[in-house]
């Protein structure tokens, strides 16, 4: 077979961002997102009503001013990495890679077909999600399976479901934490905070949790971070349904009461800074942390474009595709 027609390409995946910080983009945005049964498993009949008539209505124009809050000049934060990572990437690998959003723009299929026109008979998909959840990484193979059970003729598939443990990626993320602790001093308390999922999703077989706990421990190893000074938890909770223990907001009020005073908080699930780390964990839970008598809260960033998690993405492209 001819080089021409044996070319493989990567397609990088985020969860995905509204169009624009207006309540309609928001709208559109939340609605194809908490459309997936991944995400919520609700009964659609009972699930739909309350969605259109009670959420969408009431959420969006307040998470369209969240959003407004955080808004780069290029468009959300979200986005502007996730196309930083993209480009970067290709650039290293010397490969078409492309970007996909489960949600939003640029869609899934968007990316698998930019990839199908520069020839790419093999695709490697590259979900940015650390450790697994049916609410994420699932939901990323859910979206490239319909997308190719249209097509007649489909390329050859590899799909990355985790890296939580990856040496690499416990590299890059220990190496954020130095280099943040040697412009601005260590701190009392270390926290890594997960977004959360629903606890009946870990109970019915969601590896998520155990991910977690395996990227704190190893983090914390390499860190040589005496655990009685680090923790973790998880953010983002949604609805009246038991979510996965502990909050990240009770915690941070709860450390900041037992006389920590200065509390450093990460984000490892998160492979770019979002609407969830530099709103809620920099803005609302920086709050929370002063207003229950903590003095100084920091948010260390996100990988993002770093060229550590660049090259850390190279790497398992070039694992996960030997032999292509």
């Amino acid at each position: 077979m001819s080089e021409k027609n044996n070319k493989y390409g990567v397609l990088l995946v985020n969860l995905g961002t509204p169009d624009e910080a207006s309540p309609a983009a928001v709208k559109r945005f939340l609605s194809e997102f908490l459309h997936d049964k991944r995400v919520v498993d609700m009964t659609r009949w009972l699930w739909c009503p309350i969605l259109h008539g009670i959420i969408l209505p009431i959420r969006s124009p307040k998470v369209a001013k969240l959003y407004q809050s955080v808004w780069m000049e290029d468009g959300s934060p979200l986005m502007v990495y996730s196309r930083r990572q993209q480009q970067q990437l290709a650039e290293t690998l010397k490969l078409p890679v492309e970007l996909g959003m489960t949600y939003g723009n640029p869609s899934i299929f968007s990316g698998l077909d930019r990839l199908k026109q520069q020839g790419c008979n093999k695709v490697l998909v590259l979900p940015l999600y650390p450790q697994y959840s049916r609410t994420t990484t699932a939901a990323v193979f859910d979206k490239v399976a319909k997308v190719l059970k249209k097509q007649a003729d489909i390329p050859e598939l590899r799909f990355i479901n985790q890296y939580f443990d990856h040496p690499e990626y416990i590299g890059a993320l220990a190496e954020s934490v130095t280099d943040f602790w040697e412009t601005h001093g260590k701190p009392d308390y270390l926290l890594c905070s997960y977004h959360g999922i629903p606890k009946r999703y870990a109970d019915n077989g969601d590896p998520y949790p155990q991910h977690c706990n395996g990227t704190t421990a190893l983090l914390a190893e390499k860190l040589d971070m005496p655990r009685e000074q680090m923790s973790m938890s998880y953010q983002s909770i949604f609805g009246r349904e038991e979510w996965l223990k502990p909050y990240t907001e009770q915690t941070i009020a709860e450390l900041a009461k037992k006389g920590v005073k200065r509390l450093d908080v990460m984000c490892p699930a998160f492979s770019v800074d979002c609407l969830e780390t530099l709103e809620e964990i920099a803005e609302q839970c920086k709050e929370t942390f002063i207003e229950a008598g903590g003095q100084e809260f920091n948010l260390i960033p996100c990988l993002n474009d770093n060229p550590t998690h660049i090259k850390m993405m190279a790497e398992l492209v070039s694992q996960h595709s030997q032999g292509w």
